[in-house]
């Protein structure tokens, strides 16, 4: 689905259709899962230890593109919402990305973050920093993809870009597969460069807490409970859209 598209409220639902009561709202978030970025082939290939050194590299260069717009896209639906206590809470996700340093009495509490998680996973997998940095392997459908994300987030009503976020629910599984997998498949990678997805399985179920009570607590009606279920979908495709650019780029094995 196309970001314009998405921006534009395509629900054709009837206004007299009657909303899905929480749980059943919940139920159909869901039941997306069945479209999440962990049954594509070339995800499915990683994960089964298919995937050759070049398909690894491939897939962890573009993937950070992906990881350095995630703050950028969370800043922007804080610039969007005036509600103060989202704002605080929402605020955690920048710093789970691109870390903090705060000094006060007792001393300085630093976290370098999930963006240098994903470098040091980057230098496991026998990439350079100054590579992945400079993006000179980043597919261009890969970039164009992230950055429709962003700017979907930028200009959509924040409520619809917290609701985008919700591919979180399906989060902590593709991070458990790789956790359990991964280390079995490429002895060659450094354990300690699998720290990102360590830390992902606790905050991503955080996250889903934070924006699921947000979007059961705005999408009350048939047909905005219709929209979410648009948006949420618009950003499946957005990750299922990376997996299938690095096919092109790298294939994918049987």
């Amino acid at each position: 689905m196309r970001a314009d598209m998405i921006l534009a409220n395509t629900s054709s639902t009837s206004a007299s259709a009657p909303a899905w009561s929480p749980s059943e709202f919940e139920a159909q978030l869901r039941e997306r899962g069945k479209a999440y970025h962990i049954h594509h082939p070339y995800n499915v290939m990683l994960n089964t230890g298919k995937a050759s050194v070049e398909q690894i590299k491939g897939w962890v260069a573009n993937r950070f593109y992906y990881q350095i717009a995630i703050p950028i896209k969370d800043a922007a639906v804080m610039s969007n919402c005036p509600d103060q206590a989202v704002r605080r809470g929402w605020i955690q996700r920048i710093l789970d990305h691109d870390g903090f340093e705060i000094s006060g009495p007792e001393g300085t509490v630093r976290d370098a973050g999930g963006i240098e998680a994903w470098l040091r996973l980057a230098e496991a997998v026998g990439l350079s920093r100054e590579e992945v940095l400079d993006q000179r392997h980043v597919i261009p459908a890969v970039r164009f993809a992230v950055d429709a994300y962003v700017n979907f987030a930028r200009r959509a009503p924040w409520q619809e870009a917290v609701c985008s976020s919700l591919t979180e629910l399906f989060a902590p599984e593709i991070h458990k597969q790789r956790l359990a997998t991964w280390p079995e498949h490429y002895a060659w990678i450094n354990a300690d460069g699998l720290s990102y997805f360590r830390n992902r399985v606790s905050q991503a179920r955080r996250d889903v807490d934070q924006g699921l009570a947000i979007t059961l607590g705005h999408f009350t009606t048939r047909a905005q409970q219709e929209r979410a279920l648009e948006v949420l979908q618009f950003k499946l495709d957005i990750l299922w859209a990376l997996s299938d650019a690095m096919v092109t780029r790298y294939g994918v094995n049987p």
